[in-house]
């Protein structure tokens, strides 16, 4: 495509050649192709949306388009003309800038420190200009609409959300042109998400190309101007955004329909397998009382904070409850590690499934066997022959895409990963299934086939608790919602009461202490 004017819905154009524009690139790794003759251009003063499921080549593209991998075929285009970059530090100097899903920032320094790390502002002398570097780092900040971060203070006391503004602001530091968000909101609470949107189109209006990487179909349609999608290494479409709709964009990442991503519910008329009934710990959760049936989806739904994540932490052991009775089968039980929990046949599929869920270092096989080495072992020993069986039949299972047992877990893309925490816990054959945030971070098809998963458990006989910031996930899966506010629970809402108005009016109302008492 020649250089043109990009005309924006604003009425902003940017008269400027494209910026970065990729032709016929192809990268292997150890023999195996992973992306072939993907082809296309990022425009001045766009959002451009980069998709497609996990493992369809979308690192491995802006790992390219950052220097950190170089193309086997192909070329890379800067204002029209080729370059090759042999490290980040050429792409930086061409105007290319990266905010890692993995936030790379030091801790220890402060937030100017972090800003200008390795383009420090010198005197004369050839020392640190810190009156400059902090005055800079000021009105970077300042242009962001950041100005409520203080520049002094250490980047570790800081949230995911304001560590985010400084890497953005560290790349405009250096100039960039082109700007690379992978999975942005990820991790970020829904006002980090806001703000962070609203940074996004500030830039935008400035002329700065984003290449966006994301999961999430509503940031896409809000922000995106096009959307490339690609499919098992290869290019699939670029399209504008205004000329297609979220089924469209399912079916070309997929390359199928996915009619249903939250599956048919059913009736349950299970009895009560679990019940809270007024557990509190260390004034975080107060009070909560919930039953849970054989056979149930419960959603646990809420802002983050609202104490979730912390109801289950003490269900399953890890903070045991300070007050309150965990009943299990109408027998009031103490539950005070995550060992007891299990062996009550309750298993808890974390939020973070990188530093919680696995070893991502080690084999699919040492992650399945890590919840279940005393049925695994021969004596004094780990039989390996049954921890390879078992991994076997949990790659069977829950359809893991994988060379083998022995495969690396970092090997694996997030919803594979998440299959094998799924695989270890239902391993220990549990009644019991907690699992928090348990599509995060996954592509849509593979978020289907956890989705149907799920449904498949409970239509099985098992119990499952679900916490899930996704409002969509929760109406969609559960067959019962419970809202968490301030510690609390704060509303109940069978499957028909269970509307989106209703569930987040619950989610986002102002409660004091008294109020939720």
């Amino acid at each position: 495509m020649n250089s043109k004017d990009v005309e924006r819905a604003d009425g902003a154009t940017h008269a400027h050649a494209l910026p970065i524009a990729l032709r016929g690139v192809s990268k292997s790794f150890a023999g195996i192709k992973v992306v072939t003759q993907v082809s296309f251009d990022i425009r001045p003063g766009e959002v451009h949306a980069l998709m497609g499921e996990n493992g369809a080549g979308k690192s491995t593209m802006i790992k390219i388009m950052a220097g950190l991998h170089q193309a086997d075929e192909g070329e890379i285009l800067i204002n029209g003309q080729p370059v090759r970059f042999a490290s980040p530090r050429d792409a930086h100097a061409a105007g290319i800038a990266t905010v890692h899903q993995e936030l790379l920032l030091f801790p220890e320094l402060t937030v100017a420190e972090n800003i200008f790390l390795g383009q420090t502002p010198k005197t004369g002398l050839g020392t640190i200009d810190w009156q400059a570097m902090r005055a800079r780092a000021r009105e970077l900040l300042d242009s962001l609409d950041s100005g409520d971060l203080d520049i002094d203070q250490k980047v570790a006391s800081l949230s995911v959300g304001n560590r985010q503004r400084i890497e953005i602001a560290r790349a405009l530091a250096q100039d960039a042109r082109v700007l690379i968000m992978d999975e942005p909101t990820a991790a970020l609470a829904e006002a980090d998400v806001q703000r962070l949107m609203a940074i996004v189109r500030s830039l935008r209006a400035r002329g700065v190309a984003i290449v966006y990487v994301s999961h999430r179909m509503p940031e896409i349609f809000a922000l995106a101007d096009r959307v490339t999608v690609l499919r098992d290494g290869h290019h699939v479409a670029t399209k504008n955004v205004s000329e297609v709709d979220e089924p469209q964009l399912v079916s070309m990442m997929v390359g199928r329909a996915i009619d249903r991503l939250y599956p048919a519910k059913q009736g349950v008329d299970g009895e009560v397998i679990l019940e809270l009934r007024d557990v509190s710990y260390r004034g975080v959760i107060r009070g909560i009382s919930l039953k849970l049936k054989r056979g149930e989806i419960l959603g646990l739904a809420g802002l983050v904070g609202s104490g979730r994540t912390e109801t289950a932490l003490t269900v399953f052991g890890i903070t045991p409850a300070t007050s309150g009775q965990i009943v299990i089968d109408g027998k009031p039980e103490h539950i005070s590690s995550p060992e007891a929990a299990r062996d009550l046949g309750i298993a808890y599929v974390p939020e973070d499934r990188g530093q919680q869920g696995l070893i991502r270092s080690q084999t699919i096989e040492d992650n399945i066997a890590l919840a279940n080495l005393k049925r695994l072992m021969r004596g004094f020993m780990v039989d390996a022959a049954k921890v390879t069986a078992e991994a076997r039949k949990a790659i069977e299972r829950f359809g893991i895409r994988a060379r083998g047992p022995q495969q690396l877990v970092r090997q694996l893309s997030g919803g594979n990963q998440q299959k094998v925490v799924l695989g270890k816990w239902l391993a220990t054959n549990p009644r019991i299934l907690i699992m928090d945030e348990p599509t995060r971070g996954i592509d849509v098809g593979a978020k289907a086939e956890i989705h149907q998963l799920m449904r498949k458990l409970a239509g099985e006989g098992m119990a499952i608790l679900m916490i899930s910031s996704e409002l969509p996930e929760v109406l969609g899966m559960s067959d019962r919602v419970l809202v968490m506010n301030s510690g609390r629970i704060v509303g109940e809402f069978d499957r028909q009461a269970a509307t989106a108005e209703a569930v987040g009016t619950a989610m986002t109302r102002s409660y004091s202490r008294e109020d939720a008492a």
